[in-house]
Parts: structure tokens; sequence; C-alpha cells
């Protein structure tokens, strides 16, 4: 599919004084899993939620599957959309099975309870009260409440926040499964891996910008080599004499630590260590990794995903 599903054109959104969103452009192709990246405050949430139709924006043009909210027929539009919110709180007094069949009659169409309790796995829950639930298995019974519509359409606003690896790899194959069915996913999250597994594209906003747009790939070869040194020494190492070193591309400051961006961590660490032993100093701290979507956002921003 390459029709768009979604998309914005100068969305403003404001709380009184405070922009939450400030004149963003994004276009989600139909069948894609696009991914919404960057730290809490960035505008994620509220752009999402103007997309669900849940917020009306203050300026600019959204359309959802071809339609703008509040100029036909709302509910048959919401009909088509999948919702798991950020946080979802349940009657803990119901069963599984009444939740999700709760949520079925909601929809003209769709899978049916049952099978969106399989699509999560949660079939062997179905008789079991939501206070029985774990914090993984509750979320994954918002994911089949978002599913059971049989959505063209899938919103999850940090769907996998707070949950172990194992619950959240079991919440990334749900995702991949409906997405290989050639549905569209906006997925909003704080985790580099999620992002990198699950999104065909993602936008890295902040403070209500698109600061980058592109695939993970893309964007982590935009930092011009695919390794970070990390190093923490006492007092400041200058910017000339780092970019001086061999393979070094870029310098980036995180707090104490400085983030060198290199070619080959094994040509740009001997003639670090030597330049700090000539100094006199020795590094509290040395790491490295291959550079990820954190870094990126790091070069663009200047500050973490898990910044404020």
């Amino acid at each position: 599919m390459t029709d768009i599903a979604l998309s914005c054109h100068g969305l403003v959104k404001r709380f009184a004084d405070v922009v939450a969103v400030g004149g963003l452009d994004l276009e989600v192709r139909g069948g894609e899993c696009f991914g919404l990246l960057g730290p809490n405050g960035a505008g994620k949430t509220t752009t999402v939620e103007i997309f669900e139709g849940l917020l009306e924006p203050t300026a600019g043009e959204v359309r959802v599957l071809g339609c703008a909210w509040g100029r036909g027929d709302d509910r048959a539009l919401r009909s088509r959309l999948g919702i798991q919110l950020q946080e979802t709180r349940f009657p803990e007094k119901l069963r599984t099975r009444e939740i999700v069949d709760l949520f079925a009659s909601f929809y003209p169409t769709g899978t049916g309870g049952a099978a969106a309790l399989a699509a999560v796995g949660l079939e062997e829950k179905a008789g079991a009260f939501v206070r029985a639930l774990s914090g993984g298995q509750k979320q994954r019974l918002s994911l089949a409440c978002a599913l059971v519509g049989d959505p063209e359409v899938l919103f999850l606003d940090e769907p996998t926040t707070g949950l172990d690896p194992a619950s959240r790899r079991q919440l990334w194959d749900v995702v991949e499964l409906f997405k290989a069915r050639g549905r569209t996913v906006l997925l909003t999250t704080h985790y580099m891996e999620e992002a990198s597994r699950l999104c065909d594209r993602v936008a890295v906003v902040d403070h209500g910008k698109l600061l980058a747009l592109g695939t993970p790939s893309e964007l982590i070869a935009s930092l011009g080599a695919e390794h970070v040194v990390e190093v923490e020494v006492d007092g400041d190492l200058r910017d000339e004499e780092l970019l001086a070193l061999p393979g070094v591309e870029r310098v980036v400051r995180r707090d104490a630590s400085v983030r060198l961006t290199v070619e080959a961590v094994h040509l740009a660490v001997p003639p670090l260590l030597a330049l700090l032993a000539a100094q006199g100093r020795a590094p509290r701290r040395l790491a490295t990794h291959h550079a990820t979507l954190e870094d990126v956002f790091l070069h663009l921003a200047g500050r973490s995903l898990e910044g404020s």
C-alpha cells in the first residue's frame, strides 16, 4: 500500500501559553509502521490524540484515512481505528473476556473477542478477573481491545512502557503480524530497540517540532559513522583535539561525558588514550557501542531521550 493513511500539515496545538505542537508536517503511508520518537514533553502524545480525534488542533490540517474530523461521519471513521492509550485502566472485577467483548460491541464488524484474545496470547486468561492479570497481561488486554474491531490504522502510545523484556517482545510480535496484513501503525516510543525493530520510518520530534525523518538506518547513517566512543575524564577535552583523532566524525557532550562518533573503534581508541596519557590523565569511564537512534537524537537535540 502506498496511499497516505495519516497526514498533518502546519499542525499546531497550544494549551494556554504552552505550545505542545509547533507547525508539524507528517505523512504516514498506508501499510507502514511509523514511529514518533522523542522524550517526554516532545508533543508525541498530543499529536497522536489529534489524529485520534480526541483533541482539536489549534491550527493546521489533519487527515485520517482521507477524512477530516468534524466534517463527516466521525463515528464511521472511529470504527476504522484501533487505539491503545498510554495507560488504560479496566474494572478490576470484570473478566478478561467480558472486557474484550464489551469493546467488540462498539464496532459494527471485527475479529470478535475470542480472536482478539488469541492474537495477543491471552486465550488461556479469558476467564480470569482483570485484577489477577500481570502488568504485561493488562497491556496485552488493552492491545486486544484496540485490535477487536479489525482496524485499518492502529495507534500505539508508549505501548510497552514499564514492561519486562519478554512482555515487550510479545507485543512486538503482535504488532508485526498486524502490519504484515497491510495495516498501518502509528507508534510513539522511548525505546530505541523498539523503534528500530518495528518502524519502517521514524520522525524525531522535540518541543513539538520535527528534527529529522527517515528510516532508522538512514537516520543512523546521517551521523557519518557507525560507532560511538563515550569517555569521561577529569577536566575538559577540547573539540578540536578530539576531531583531530583518526576516524572521529562528530563530538557531542552529554553531562560529564563526551561522545565521539567514529568510523572504527580500534583506530580511534588508542590515539584517544595516548592523548589523555600525554596530558597526564586517565579516563574514569570508557565505553563503546554501535550508533543508535539515541545517538541521533542526542546529536540533533543536544540532550538524551530520557531528558525532560
